[in-house]
């Protein structure tokens, strides 16, 4: 059994799920999508499209859902330090050629305060090392991987409501392309954050929530200017803290 959504076509951007079949009839371009799948990952940031590729590559089918489109995830401003055990994890799933290329490897870190500097050697104390390369540029290289993998990857999916997750058999309807779509599933992973859909879904009954609310944010700044310093720095001082 398949599922399709149909709108008018109007160019090969204007309707777009990758790896899903096309078809072109009379002016409409169909997406034929199918009715089930094993697993159905909830957000398309680095754990749901991590989690994707490495199920596939045991043989596990599943359908990322992200409710933003594929230009915002890949431009969106995150984290941009990768511990040696996530770069690890890159290398075994095969999506980490880029990131070698294009990363800074830091072998320890600065830390500043009170006017005193003071250098924490990572690889001699642990033989370890972490990784400078953005949040970004990793949902790039694995969004590129499931693409070339035939993964199926939904962009812009909107109204996600999970169904049956105390039975053997959930279902995720969502709408896409504007169609109201379902798909059956044996498992589904919440990959959406704190303020995503699969939070709020689990029973209170069975959730257990432990946090710190601190009284203050942060402001990332990206520039495209050569590195201030030859390894990371942490800052602190009357003003704040700075990284």
């Amino acid at each position: 059994m398949l599922l399709s959504v149909e709108r008018p076509f109007v160019g090969a951007s204007a309707f777009h799920i990758p790896g899903a079949t096309l078809l072109h009839r009379n002016g409409l371009v169909r997406a034929v999508l199918p009715a089930s799948t094993d697993v159905v990952i909830v957000g398309a940031g680095p754990a749901g499209l991590l989690l994707s590729h490495l199920l596939h590559l045991e043989g596990i089918d599943s359908v990322v859902l992200e409710a933003r489109s594929r230009d915002h995830v890949e431009q969106r401003v995150r984290a941009g330090v990768l511990e040696q055990g996530t770069v690890e994890l890159l290398e075994a799933a095969g999506v980490a050629e880029r990131l070698h290329r294009e990363g800074m490897v830091h072998h320890g870190i600065e830390l500043r305060s009170g006017g005193r500097r003071h250098r924490v050697p990572l690889t001699e104390l642990t033989g370890r090392s972490i990784t400078i390369y953005g949040q970004q540029e990793v949902v790039k290289d694995l969004i590129r991987a499931r693409l070339e993998a035939g993964g199926q990857v939904l962009f812009e999916v909107s109204d996600v409501r999970l169904d049956g997750l105390d039975g053997d058999r959930p279902a995720i309807r969502f709408r896409a392309a504007g169609q109201d779509q379902e798909l059956a599933c044996d498992v589904v992973a919440g990959c959406d954050g704190f303020h995503g859909v699969c939070r709020d879904a689990v029973p209170e009954a069975a959730r257990a929530v432990f946090e710190r609310a601190y009284p203050f944010a942060w402001l990332g700044v990206l520039a495209a200017v050569a590195p201030s310093s030859e390894e990371i720095v942490y800052a602190s001082s009357d003003n704040g803290f700075a990284l």
